[in-house]
């Protein structure tokens, strides 16, 4: 009997065994399970939202392989550019960092040796290099050939196309309103809308930089140089119209450039003519001058240009445009612009009357500028080239802070595609019929 008894025990106990193990490998089964099904989603059984957790995994993954592909995308073009940087010399990097002027509506022997001989980067173009729609579009495709043999290297072709009072098209293109008009009627539509059409016309004519959106708030009603070429004196206003009108002028792929860093609004000095000084504290700067331009940079600017204004209480020895304080540790540390910065035109009597311009197109480097506008006169762009590609010779400026500066000049070059062949047409119905729809929008508000 006893023997029958252990027997039965040895027997209930094997089963207890058996049924044991089963029940922790269902467990571990269960877990595993969950486990893999929480990156799908955490909705319970039965509620409907299996299908939408996993949808959302799907969308998940598929954002993160995009922003994957950008990345790799991104490193792809740095490393293209950094190996087309390895094989330039100090000429052809010094090139780059120019953006030129010159006199006449056809390309005279000095152009064509500061394109091919210097490497010039970027040429602008003024209304005195204008006179009907056909003609621009030749001289544009021509710059474009002469420039055929520059290692693959696009120039930079601007103009100073804001609308209103600052226009530099054709006379058969319809002028734009002012931009105060616009920021009037404070409607980001219409300003995107503004922006869209600037852009249209430039890229028209065989543009791809365009020297807007001016993002100055016009906080002296007595500024000579700025008025209704902002937006207003309403800082919130400027920074919504700006942007919107920069985002506007991206959309059709042309590069918008804002200005004029840190901001030309309270200035009762025109700088074409003299030096003006914003007696201003950094702090007030901040809370006003530096609001639109950081909304700008918040919203991908690609280029900036810095004006020729002092700011004692920022620098009292340099302009904005030579002025490491401002360039370096104002627009790249504190706003965080890692774009292309620009001077404005170096020929101004702001910089004329106070500087030599070769030494002051060492110290706009210096300061952290990546291009040099040079607007006047063969002797000072030449002379700019000289004293530049001296003070990388003599070490005054190190070969390294060039390159820092081609790179970002031939990234911007390479996003936007510069090398895309210049338009063989112009619809000009087309671009003057969006100049008459703002124009009638406006008159319709009022």
């Amino acid at each position: 009997m006893k023997i029958k008894n252990n027997k039965w025990k040895a027997i209930g106990f094997c089963l207890a065994l058996i049924f044991f193990i089963t029940l922790v490998g269902c467990s571990q089964n269960t877990d595993n399970s969950v486990e893999h099904e929480k990156p799908t989603g955490q909705g319970n059984k039965g509620d409907g939202k299996e299908d939408e957790g996993k949808s959302s995994a799907q969308d998940n993954a598929t954002e993160e392989d995009e922003m994957d592909s950008e990345d790799s995308s991104v490193d792809a073009m740095k490393e293209a550019v950094q190996d087309k940087i390895s094989s330039m010399t100090i000429e052809e990097k010094v090139g780059q960092m120019l953006m030129v002027g010159f006199e006449g509506t056809q390309v005279n022997d000095q152009t064509r040796n500061f394109i091919q001989e210097n490497h010039i980067g970027g040429i602008i173009l003024f209304e005195r290099n204008i006179t009907d729609s056909k003609q621009l579009l030749n001289l544009n495709r021509e710059l474009k050939e002469l420039n055929a043999d520059s290692k693959d290297i696009p120039l930079f072709i601007s103009v100073d196309e804001e609308g209103g009072v600052v226009s530099r098209m054709p006379p058969q293109i319809v002028n734009l309103p002012d931009s105060k008009e616009i920021g009037d009627h404070n409607n980001s539509e219409l300003a995107y809308q503004v922006g869209e059409a600037i852009g249209e016309r430039v890229n028209a004519f065989g543009f791809n930089v365009t020297m807007a959106p001016v993002m100055d708030v016009n906080s002296n009603p007595d500024n000579p140089i700025i008025g209704k070429r902002s937006f207003g004196d309403n800082k919130e206003i400027v920074s919504k119209m700006g942007v919107e009108e920069m985002k506007g002028i991206q959309s059709k792929d042309i590069i918008p450039v804002i200005k004029h860093f840190p901001g030309h609004g309270d200035t009762d000095v025109d700088s074409h003519l003299g030096l003006p000084i914003v007696h201003n504290s950094l702090e007030s700067i901040r809370k006003m001058e530096l609001v639109p331009f950081q909304k700008a940079i918040d919203h991908q600017a690609d280029m900036t240009m810095v004006a020729h204004i002092l700011l004692p209480e920022i620098d009292n020895e340099d302009p904005a445009s030579l002025s490491k304080n401002v360039v370096t540790t104002m627009l790249r540390e504190e706003l965080g612009f890692n774009g292309v910065a620009i001077t404005d035109d170096m020929t101004m009597g702001a910089i004329l009357e106070n500087y030599d311009i070769g030494d002051a197109t060492v110290k706009a480097v210096q300061a952290g500028n990546d291009i040099v506008l040079v607007c006047h006169g063969d002797e000072n762009k030449l002379k700019a080239v000289h004293s530049l590609t001296k003070a990388v010779e003599s070490g005054a400026i190190k070969e390294e802070r060039i390159d820092e500066s081609v790179e970002r000049i031939l990234l911007l070059k390479e996003k936007y595609n510069l090398s895309s062949p210049s338009p063989s047409n112009i619809e000009l119905d087309k671009i003057n019929q969006s100049s008459e729809e703002i124009i009638r929008k406006l008159e319709e508000n009022e």
